[in-house]
């Protein structure tokens, strides 16, 4: 009998699954010693060996009877179910309930250095998830402070991704809990951002890089520190003379300071605009695109682009990308075809990054800007694109005659990033359907929609394009009528609540979208039902 194996003290299971995999492919290249050990735990198995019978024998290696206790007991020694301990947390961070998560923490110590698939911590889930935080309100609703507090007294550390992020969203109070608890570097665009002006003149002068002044500068904005600003300016034009004549030859370096604290960089809805090297000068015009954008100027957009031709540059590849993904969500279309006529380098780039436009268009109920963005990316062949772009051939395609679904890897169906916005973990079957429909409803394609219904898609299920809401709550906030009178005869829900303000569809039109008329379609829906 071969000898038990000693399983770590920290064990993987990754590495335990690649152990299975490499031991499978071994045995069928023939290899001695890996049949040897597969006949030594199963005599009797047939080789070539599954993926799932050389688990089965790794497993024994160690000592278990079966690849579920070994699993089972590698998830004890990582900390007896830390994944379900950290969603508890972050349920507790999100309700404020902060003796329940004293109680986690106290039970799984192991949550300070928890990490989620995306690299995610604890700390991230007391921050906005992307929305802007400068006003005072805004910031009490989407910062959890005495949650963050309670996870740094515990051992948490504060990642540079968690602050930078505070910046980015403007939480002035989350930066300075964080500045209290000493958990910021003393940098010079940490200081900017605190509006420290003594020390950020004092140490103005150590910093010759031209990025960390301009960082600064734009930390400095995003508080709205326009002392500290108008001190950053002055040493970013001593560094770069001809960055002071661009800002003279527009209106001048306050006016200059007082747009770019009037119009910060965006956090959501579309990829990073600006990065650690942006300049303050292409902050500014990135700024001023997207400006017009939003404002519907279209005139200035084209101006700003004929002027400042470096922003169609392959390095700026991003930039492009992610105007076009703002318009797409925002139903710009001309912005996007002004864009494309310039011959951006996008266009050129062969296979093009990775985007979200075509998904934003999609979530956005936006169909019709497909003919323009698949100029740049293919539509994927998977079922909620097709479900979302009216192709109910496609849609049919993905079953089989009996209705059932026939989709093969789910994971070629499903967008990881939102499915994590969403909290559901792994694709499931219910998880495609359920994108499809929603992309279907908001897009009105209520044939394919009414498909999907009689094969098992959730009416009522919590999709949402950012947090657990429901498809109801995405069609009231978007104004969109015809949708929300489909889902209501079709029997959606109304009395779900979303995850963050415990409101139903109606109050979604009503307190966020400020739709009187669709509030009172869904009141007059609901007391109908009432009666009934």
């Amino acid at each position: 009998m071969s000898p038990v194996r000693d399983l770590p003290a920290r064990p993987s299971l990754e590495s335990l699954r690649k152990q299975a995999k490499k031991l499978a492919r071994d045995a069928a290249a023939g290899n001695g010693e890996a049949i040897a050990r597969i006949r030594a735990k199963l005599p009797q198995q047939a080789l070539p060996l599954s993926n799932r019978d050389a688990q089965l024998v790794i497993a024994r290696e160690y000592g278990f009877a079966g690849w579920p206790d070994l699993t089972a007991e590698v998830q004890k020694r990582l900390g007896r179910g830390l994944e379900w301990a950290a969603s508890q947390a972050r349920i507790a961070i999100h309700n404020q309930d902060h003796e329940r998560l004293r109680a986690l923490l106290a039970e799984y110590p192991a949550l300070v250095s928890w990490h989620r698939e995306r690299g995610e911590t604890l700390l991230d889930a007391t921050t906005s998830y992307a929305l802007d935080s400068s006003d005072p309100e805004r910031e009490r609703i989407y910062n959890r402070p005495v949650a963050a507090e309670i996870l740094i007294d515990a051992g948490a550390t504060v990642e540079r991704s968690t602050w930078e992020h505070v910046i980015a969203t403007g939480a002035k109070g989350m930066l300075q809990l964080f500045a209290r608890m000493n958990a910021l570097p003393p940098t010079l665009p940490v200081l900017a951002a605190l509006g420290d002006d003594q020390e950020v003149r004092a140490r103005i002068d150590e910093s010759p890089e031209r990025n960390v002044i301009g960082r600064a500068l734009m930390n400095a904005c995003r508080f709205k520190h326009a002392g500290v600003a108008s001190s950053l300016v002055e040493r970013s034009v001593a560094l770069d003379p001809d960055l002071g004549r661009r800002i003279d030859r527009w209106k001048g370096r306050q006016a200059f300071v007082e747009f770019l604290i009037q119009h910060p960089a965006s956090v959501w809805s579309g990829g990073p605009t600006e990065g650690p090297e942006t300049t303050p000068w292409e902050a500014f015009v990135i700024r001023q695109l997207t400006s017009a954008l939003y404002g519907n100027d279209l005139r200035a957009f084209r101006r700003w682009l004929q002027d400042e031709p470096w922003v169609l540059q392959p390095s700026f590849v991003h930039v492009q990308i992610a105007v076009i993904e703002k318009a797409s969500w925002g139903n710009k279309e001309p912005f996007i075809k002004s864009l494309l006529e310039c011959d951006p380098a996008l266009l050129a780039s062969g296979a093009p990054p990775p985007a979200s436009a075509l998904v934003f268009a999609l979530e956005y109920g936006n169909a019709h800007l497909l003919p323009t963005l698949t100029r740049i990316w293919p539509l994927p062949d998977d079922l909620p694109h097709a479900a979302g772009s009216g192709n109910a051939a496609a849609v049919a395609r993905w079953f089989s005659a009996a209705g059932q679904p026939v989709l093969g890897s789910l994971a070629h169906h499903y967008y990881p990033q939102k499915a994590g916005d969403l909290g559901w973990g792994p694709a499931t079957t219910q998880h495609v359907l359920d994108v499809s429909l929603a992309w279907a409803v908001l897009n009105r394609h209520f044939e394919i929609a009414s498909f999907l219904l009689e094969r098992g898609a959730d009416i009522n299920t919590d999709w949402s394009t950012h947090e657990p809401a429901s498809i109801l709550h995405e069609c009231a906030i978007q104004g969109n009528e015809d949708a929300v009178r489909f889902l209501i005869d079709h029997g959606a829900d109304l009395t779900i609540k979303d995850y963050r303000y415990h409101a139903t569809a109606e109050g979604w039109a009503r307190h966020a979208a400020r739709n009187e008329r669709m509030a009172e379609l869904l009141a007059a829906a609901a007391a109908s039902r009432n009666r009934d």
